[in-house]
């Protein structure tokens, strides 16, 4: 599998070519449809999983590396729902241990999907807007998009 481009810029994972008509696959509908080859072009050090991927909203793509597991989706759920949270409050209202927290956290700060924040007047950790729009994005009916 490759990943082509039209002459609009149009990207496509390439699944069939023949010397006429190439059959390309749109990433974000999933639909395939036949393009005349001479009008294609290969996308070259594009990987076609990393065509595939980008149908998917950046913000969620985001959130799916970072969250590796239910608690750890869980963690930015709560960051998001509950607003600033004092570090204490995380510790002791999830039962996590502060090394597995402050990883979670860490790994939520290097994805830019928390922030260090002032909480109750503790030191703490709220969710950045790209983590909201994230959870807003998979909150969403599937119908309303």
């Amino acid at each position: 599998m490759q990943t082509v481009v039209d002459a609009e810029g149009t990207h496509y994972l390439l699944v069939k070519r023949s010397s006429d008509a190439s059959l390309v696959r749109d990433p974000e509908t999933g639909s395939e449809q036949y393009i005349n080859s001479d009008q294609l072009s290969v996308v070259d050090g594009e990987s076609p999983l990393v065509t595939a991927a980008s149908a998917i909203d950046p913000a969620v793509r985001r959130l799916l590396s970072a969250a590796h597991d239910d608690r750890s989706l869980g963690l930015i759920i709560e960051l998001v729902d509950r607003g600033p949270c004092s570090t204490l409050a995380l510790l002791e209202g999830y039962g996590l241990c502060e090394s597995d927290l402050h990883g979670l956290l860490g790994e939520f700060r290097a994805a830019g999907l928390a922030k260090e924040a002032t909480a109750q007047g503790r030191r703490g950790y709220d969710a950045t807007d790209l983590a909201r729009q994230a959870v807003d994005h998979l909150r969403r009916p599937a119908d309303s998009t």
